[in-house]
């Protein structure tokens, strides 16, 4: 998805963005329910058939910060020479942070009470959540000679992923004030991949 570019050299909304922030909108206007699919793409000014071009359901919308967020999490983890799969999964997860752009705050968890998203908000993110869970307990498996389902691999991805889901949402909820991503994630990830390390 290109980006074509403003005025003054900042990049324009790609036009899954548009879409979001259409929804965003409607959601805060009359609530994640009363809000369809049709309305988001009527306010983007696109076809029913355009959105889902971007978006396979209409609760994909409230992450499209998240996805971009942890998009790259399994190719950092794939090109990673540490020897360590804790640290490794640490410095994949950091780096992700880092990337991470300042300006867009994931709008589903600072104002999911005000869109009434309520049990919808929490199914899509779980989603979300065990397909990282996935992928990083695999990495793990694959450096340790362990199943990803053993227990080894499971803890190290529960407790690194836990850790950095934690900074994410304080990160959210510090509003105008808030510090980087990369430092919330950093300061969370360090004594746990410490702890994990020292096994």
């Amino acid at each position: 998805m290109d980006e074509t570019m403003r005025r003054g050299g900042r990049p324009r909304r790609s036009s899954a963005g548009v879409l979001a922030d259409a929804a965003a909108e409607l959601f805060l206007e009359q609530g994640y329910g009363r809000t369809t699919v049709d309305h988001i793409a009527a306010r983007a000014g696109v076809s029913r058939a355009t959105f889902f071009n971007y978006f396979g359901a209409k609760s994909d919308v409230l992450w499209l910060e998240l996805d971009a967020a942890v998009a790259d999490v399994p190719a950092f983890l794939a090109a990673s020479t540490e020897r360590s799969p804790v640290r490794a999964v640490e410095e994949a997860l950091v780096a992700a942070a880092r990337a991470h752009d300042p300006e867009r705050v994931p709008w589903a968890i600072a104002q999911a009470e005000v869109m009434d998203i309520g049990t919808e908000l929490v199914a899509s993110v779980a989603a979300r959540v065990m397909a990282q869970h996935g992928a990083v307990s695999a990495f793990v498996g694959s450096r340790t000679g362990e199943r990803p389902t053993a227990l080894w691999p499971q803890t190290v991805s529960g407790a690194l992923l836990g850790a950095a889901a934690a900074a994410f949402g304080v990160w959210v909820a510090d509003g105008v004030g808030r510090r980087s991503l990369v430092e919330y994630v950093g300061a969370a990830l360090t004594p746990v991949a410490a702890g994990l390390d020292a096994r």
